[in-house]
Parts: structure tokens; C-alpha cells; sequence
């Protein structure tokens, strides 16, 4: 019986040694696991970057219109907010006034020289930039260059004493779930610190034609716009650029890969050069997969080559799918325009392709594409002095710039810079709907409209903007 007793008591002690063993497992694995899910705190890391972040305060002049441009920018807290006295009402549907605006943003310093890297929309049409820096100090800043398409620009002060520079990380490969930090000045509140994690990759919002952009969750505010995102290195990997109107924890920044090059491009000449293949393309889908007796939906069909272009000259044919640019493989048509976008002019490129079944290579010499999308503006018609370049709004183009197949109006594929479209607030993608208050439903309505007005005269302009909805502009012809 005490044999049986001792053998029992051995048993148990046995089976706790071993259960304790590896309670005590999972409470280490239970402690790493917090440690890489949540962060112990975010100081060192906002102390180390936060010198490099700059407040901006960029000063323009915006074209007013009426209640359609009190509703975009006036009464910024409702109808009930503590300055509606200062907002109005006016008598008779309120005034028609050009009004100094302050654009608040963000910028981060990217080297010792005084470069600052911020949004385009930050500083677009500003007749003044300010910059403040985290110590207090306050320089007016130089336009080196803008790139409206990707909405990157490059600003540079002179300042005195060392400045603290941002160290660029790589946006290739932070993972889905990794911990970021957003830094910049969310309502003018200068150096505010926000955490987050990337929700998702890659995510296409309609905002232009080279959208890849990085979703976090981490809070990004209007005043955000143009600062850093920086992974846990201390390294920047995003430019804070977008929100989601009423959206919660929805944020995006443009991936500091994709900027590099546009960034060196601005520094060395205040402008980009892109490169341009000379193609239509489309996704392949599984029907078209099939179709073509392709494995899987990796590649992009060419729907159409344009004659005299560099895919013509070196025997791109409809019909051809393009699997690889420099043996790069690829996933997407857009993925196939940023990678010759970003190859510039001039430049002898391998295209790997799959024709009829049989998989072969093609060197073709990119030329340089012109500002909008050179497919277009072939159809395209320019509008004097103004700057615009216009198009009627096809379905398909509707479709890719965010519209209803059912919408009516023409679409602005271009804004030259400085041109009286572009200083009062015309962008590309807009859609003018009407000319003095006159339905446009074409091009030829667009320039009926537009001979009747005498040179001098003042232009209003109704349009609509995908992401913001109805504004209404002046133009002095």
C-alpha cells in the first residue's frame, strides 16, 4: 500500500515538474510575443526623429465662389462651429472674392544642405512657404520642384547651424502588421506623435496614376499631409499624404521607394522625366488567362501600340503579354507603368513578353512622356492661354479616374505650371461641368462657351473633383 502510495506521488510530481516546465515556456514565449506586438513605449524613437519634422505653412490666394466654395472651405466646424460670425451668413448666396489661404503641412529634412521633402498640395499655388523647425527657429523656404502626379515636392531653406536629417528606409520590405510612427502637425499641433500598424500594401485610391500607396491605422489628420513615416528603425518609409473623408483609422502615405527617384530627379533639376513605352494595357483576368493558354493572371495584355512609339519601333504587337520589364516579373498594368515611368528616357530596356504561346524578348529605347498621358492627349485639345489640356470623358476614362460611366463634362488631362488654370486651383483629373453657369458636355461645348467670352472677362467654372466632389473657379480670360 505505501509502495503503491510512492509510486503514485512520484507519478504526479513527475507530471507538475514537466507542466511547470512548460508554463514557464509559454510565459517567455507569451513575453516575446508582447514585446514584438506592442512596444514598450515610442520615446527614444520620436526623440530621435522628431528634430528632422517641420511644421509648413504655405500662403496662396484661392479663387472663391459663392456657397460652393464656402462649403469646401469655410465654416471648418459646421454651421454650429465657434466661428460661424466669422463665416458668414451672406446676403444673396454670399460674395464672389479672391481670399488669402494658409496651407498647413509637413515636411522632413532629408540632408545637412536644407532639403525638405513635403506634398505637392501642400505647397501648390503658395506665394510664401514657412518653415519652423522643431527648435523653434523659422526660415522662408525655396520651391526646388513639385511632381504633381505623385504629389511629391522639394523645398530647401538656408539655415543656420546643423541641421537633423531623416535616413530613408525601405518601403519594399516592411511587412502588413509591422508597427509605424506618423509625425507632423495634424491641425497645426506641431510634432505630434501617432502609432499605428501598416493595414495594407499597394492600395490604388484614385488620387493619381502611379497610386501605390501604404495604408496604416496610425491617426493621420489634414496638416499631416507631407510628413514622415517612419517604421522602427527610426527610418522613413512613407510621406503622410491622404485620409479617407469621415474614415477612422484609415490613413495613406506614398512609399519612400517609389519617391527616391523622384526626389534625385527634383534635387538635380526640378523636374521628373519619365519614360514612356508606347502601349494600352490591361490586367489579365482568368477569362483572358484561359483564353491565351496562360498558367495564371501574372503579366499584362497589350491591348493596342501606338504608331511611331517605342513598343511600335521595336515590334510590340497587340495581342502580346508582357510578363517581365528587366526581368523584373510583373503583376499589374500598373505595376508595368510605374517600372517604365520610373526607368526614364533614353533608356534600353528588356521587355520579356509571350506571343502566341512562345516566350521571347524585345529591347526597346523609351522616350520621354509627355506631361499627361500621351494616349490621351492625342485626342486631346489645348485651351489657349489658359494651360489645359482637355478630353472627352470616354467610359473607360471615367473608369480610371474614379467618375461614373454616366457622367457628362471634360476632363482636364493636364495643367501646365503657372498657368492661369493652375493658379486658380484647376487640377488634372478635374471635370468641368460648366462654363458660366452653361451645361459642357463635350469639347465643342467647351469651346463654344469659351468664344463667346471677351479677353478680360472672367470665367466661372463648375467642376468636379472625384475625391472632394463640386468647386466652383474663376478664370480671367
Amino acid at each position: 500500500m505505501i509502495k503503491k502510495r510512492v509510486i503514485t506521488s512520484v507519478v504526479v510530481l513527475f507530471f507538475l515538474s514537466i507542466l511547470l516546465a512548460f508554463g514557464s515556456q509559454i510565459a517567455d514565449a507569451s513575453k516575446d510575443i508582447n514585446y514584438q506586438m506592442v512596444p514598450g513605449n515610442f520615446s527614444e524613437l520620436a526623440q530621435k526623429a522628431k528634430p528632422g519634422v517641420i511644421n509648413i505653412r504655405a500662403v496662396k490666394t484661392v479663387n472663391g465662389e459663392g456657397p460652393v466654395f464656402r462649403h469646401f472651405f469655410g465654416k471648418p466646424f459646421g454651421k454650429d462651429g465657434p466661428f460661424r460670425d466669422f463665416f458668414g451668413p451672406f446676403p444673396g448666396g454670399g460674395p464672389s472674392r479672391d481670399l488669402k489661404q494658409q496651407s498647413l503641412g509637413s515636411g522632413f529634412v532629408i540632408d545637412k544642405d536644407g532639403f525638405i521633402v513635403t506634398n505637392n498640395h501642400v505647397i501648390e499655388r503658395a506665394e510664401q512657404i514657412k518653415v519652423k523647425l522643431a527648435d523653434g527657429k523659422e526660415y522662408d523656404a525655396e520651391l526646388i520642384g513639385r511632381d504633381p502626379k505623385t504629389d511629391i515636392a522639394l523645398i530647401k531653406i538656408e539655415a543656420s547651424g546643423d541641421l537633423t536629417a531623416l535616413e530613408m528606409g525601405d518601403s519594399d520590405a516592411l511587412e502588413v502588421g509591422r508597427w509605424v510612427v506618423a509625425i507632423g502637425s495634424p491641425f497645426g499641433l506641431e510634432q505630434t506623435v501617432t502609432a499605428g500598424i501598416v493595414s495594407a500594401k499597394g492600395r490604388t485610391i484614385g488620387a493619381g496614376p502611379y497610386d501605390d500607396f501604404i495604408q496604416t491605422d496610425a491617426s493621420i489628420n489634414p496638416g499631416n499631409s507631407g510628413g514622415p513615416l517612419i517604421n522602427m528603425d527610426g527610418k522613413v518609409v512613407g510621406i503622410n499624404s491622404a485620409i479617407i473623408a469621415n474614415g477612422q483609422g484609415i490613413g495613406f502615405a506614398i512609399p519612400v521607394n517609389l519617391a527616391r527617384g523622384i526626389i534625385e530627379q527634383l534635387k538635380s533639376g526640378g523636374e521628373v522625366s519619365r519614360g514612356w513605352l508606347g502601349v494600352g494595357i490591361q490586367d489579365i483576368s482568368p477569362e483572358l488567362a484561359e483564353y491565351y493558354g496562360l498558367k495564371g493572371t501574372k503579366g499584362v495584355l497589350v491591348t493596342h501600340v501606338y504608331e511611331g512609339d517605342p513598343a511600335d519601333k521595336a515590334g510590340i504587337k497587340a495581342g502580346d503579354i508582357i510578363v517581365a520589364v528587366n526581368e523584373k516579373e510583373l503583376s499589374s498594368s500598373r505595376e508595368l507603368s510605374r517600372i517604365i515611368a520610373e526607368a526614364g528616357a533614353g533608356k534600353q530596356t528588356e521587355v520579356s513578353l509571350i506571343r502566341n504561346g512562345v516566350n521571347q524578348n524585345v529591347y526597346v529605347e523609351l522616350i520621354r512622356r509627355n506631361d499627361g498621358d500621351p494616349a490621351e492627349n492625342k485626342k486631346a485639345r489645348e485651351t489657349g492661354d489658359f494651360g489645359l489640356q482637355l478630353a472627352a470623358l470616354t467610359a473607360d476614362l471615367a473608369r480610371r479616374t474614379g467618375y461614373s460611366e454616366d457622367e457628362r463634362g471634360v476632363i482636364v488631362m493636364d495643367v501646365a505650371q503657372e498657368s492661369k488654370a493652375e493658379k486658380a486651383g484647376i487640377r488634372q483629373g478635374d471635370l468641368i461641368k460648366e462654363i458660366n453657369h452653361v451645361t459642357v458636355s463635350d469639347l465643342n461645348d467647351y469651346k463654344s462657351q469659351i468664344d463667346k467670352i471677351m479677353k478680360g472677362d472672367t470665367v466661372k467654372v463648375l467642376i468636379k473633383r472625384a475625391t472632394s466632389g463640386l468647386l466652383a473657379v474663376k478664370i480671367i480670360k
